[in-house]
């Protein structure tokens, strides 16, 4: 089965049009209930209005509200009721205006506006009091409540799809995360391989060119044995060139030791293998980091590899020194010695180039940096010095920097994610908060008023028999047992301007209680504080 797929860009075009239908609809239903009521302007032009508002309701909701209110207002002119169907569409728009537009302040000046207006054609028509019950409650609550809840809708709406953002922010993450893990490992494998596997090929090499000054070989060994002397300086190119590529940065991470391994071992090693070297240690071992401790290993292992490459047969000197809250690593080698078989090709530079280093001196220096140390090299009394200075335990930042913490916003800092969340949860906090507070505070305001109206409608009831008790020629005070406690201060104009008896001044009551329906009035017309007239005024002026 096939489904019929609509074009993007005629989605509004459809959702538009399908909100138009409904709102004539319910239009054209009023109209049929009303009873006196012209197609002009009680159908065709609401029908227009809304044509209009609709549509611009996207780019414009305030102003479809504006326009909307304006029916509802005109609406208040009707003689016969002020309610119509215009609060459906009045309604809807506002629901809009709350779910298109982010901001508060805007809207709700628009709201309060449309209030105003509508109040003001009631002042300005002088309307029943029915009219301002209607203009105080019904209007108001077409008003703010459907913008309220199209602001909640809009709330929702947008917490969904940031956490939807989020969980696609989540999975880019976990795949970044073992990207990072992979290029570590990658990292880890280079760094193991230059600074283990380099060192034992130096050793080797050197062994190799002890063994061709030996006088008990002839040429075809000596020439064997430097065919193998720079086999293994290839290889030693070919494994800087595959560090070159398995390596992303100089991690300060890092292999481990190998198992069992220290600094004595190392240099034992070293002195079996041939190389002159001499150490000495001072102070007593503090408990140091295990990635310092690792890191003091690298130092060692780094200039040693260094020293056999670029000064085979010249002395080296370790000199490790333990302080109060750090300790330093010292190794010199001496120039070589004259007779010495070729340095091997270097990956660093020679011996005695100033402040020259490659890979392996780059690397050692970003991860003594990394624990918080310094790393010193340079030329030394013909030969080559590597100072390190490390303190006793790793700095905290050194957990993180392998991960990116501590880094950009700084440590410690919430994530990205997280920061978005909790200002889409304050946003929609803000919003229940408004939507709890919008209407209280409209009711502290208009169920006053409302009950004010009420008041003043119920007070000024005078019933039909005490009417008929009413005798004109009568004193104010005879006749003040069958008045009611006030006179009714909102009579329309066609009551005030039916005609009266010169010379008197009329006051007004109403013959029933209903709030909500117009009610006939009864006037009293006093000559002073004498009854020289009464008679009864229709609830609606006379039709011709």
């Amino acid at each position: 089965m096939r489904h019929l797929r609509i074009p993007p860009a005629r989605r509004p075009l459809l959702a538009d049009s399908a909100l138009w239908g409904v709102l004539a609809a319910a239009t054209g239903y009023g109209f049929r209930d009303a009873r006196a009521a012209s197609p002009g302007p009680d159908l065709l032009l609401p029908l227009v209005v809304l044509a209009v508002a609709v549509p611009l309701s996207r780019r414009r909701p305030g102003a479809a509200v504006v326009l909307v209110n304006g029916l509802c207002a005109l609406g208040l002119a009707d003689s016969a009721t002020p309610a119509n169907a215009h609060v459906l569409s009045l309604a809807a728009m506002s629901c809009l205006l709350g779910a298109r537009v982010t901001a508060a302040r805007g809207p709700l000046a628009v709201l309060a506006g449309c209030l105003a207006a509508d109040l003001a054609v009631c002042a300005v028509l002088r309307v029943e009091p029915v009219w301002w019950f209607y203009a105080l409650t019904v209007l108001p609550a077409a008003l703010l409540l459907p913008w309220l809840a199209g602001r909640r809708w809009r709330g929702r709406r947008e917490l969904v799809r940031e956490g939807w953002r989020l969980a696609r922010s989540l999975e880019e993450r976990q795949h970044l995360v073992a990207e990072r893990a992979r290029l570590t490992e990658r990292a880890d494998i280079a760094a193991d391989m230059h600074d283990s596997l380099g060192h034992v090929l130096s050793l080797v090499a050197l062994r190799a060119g002890a063994l061709e000054l030996s006088p008990d070989l002839t040429e075809r060994d000596r020439a064997d044995l430097a065919d193998l002397r720079g086999t293994i300086a290839d290889a030693v190119e070919q494994l800087r060139e595959t560090v070159a590529v398995l390596h992303d940065r100089p991690g300060d991470g890092g292999p481990g030791l190998p198992v069992g391994d220290t600094v004595e071992d190392l240099l034992g090693r070293a002195a079996a293998s041939g190389v002159p070297v001499r150490w000495e240690r001072h102070g007593s071992v503090p408990a140091l980091s295990p990635l310092v401790e690792r890191g003091m290993y690298r130092v060692v292992q780094e200039a040693l590899t260094n020293a056999v490459k670029h000064a085979p047969g010249g002395t080296v000197r370790v000199g490790i020194t333990h302080e109060a809250d750090r300790t330093r690593v010292r190794v010199v080698n001496g120039a070589p010695p004259a007779g010495a078989p070729p340095a091997v090709e270097h990956e660093a530079a020679p011996a005695g180039a100033a402040g020259s280093g490659g890979r392996g001196l780059a690397g050692l220096r970003e991860r003594v940096s990394v624990l918080g140390g310094v790393l010193r090299t340079g030329p030394h009394q013909g030969g080559f010095r590597v100072t390190a200075v490390l303190p006793h335990q790793a700095p905290a930042r050194t957990l993180g920097a392998g991960t990116g913490k501590g880094r950009g916003a700084g440590a410690g800092a919430p994530p990205e994610s997280a920061r978005r969340l909790a200002a889409v949860r304050r946003t929609a906090r803000r919003r229940s908060a408004a939507a709890l507070a919008a209407p209280l505070a409209a009711a502290a305001v208009f169920v006053p008023a409302a009950l004010y109206l009420a008041w003043q409608l119920t007070t000024s009831v005078l019933p039909p028999s005490r009417f008929g008790e009413l005798e004109t020629g009568r004193p104010r005070a005879e006749l003040a047992r069958l008045l009611p406690a006030r006179a009714y201060p909102y009579p329309p104009d066609h009551a005030r301007s039916s005609p009266r008896p010169p010379g008197t001044a009329c006051t007004f009551y109403r013959s029933g209680g209903d709030l909500l329906g117009p009610v006939d009035l009864y006037r009293l017309c006093w000559d002073g504080d004498t009854l020289v007239a009464k008679d009864t005024v229709p609830a609606g002026p006379a039709r011709p």
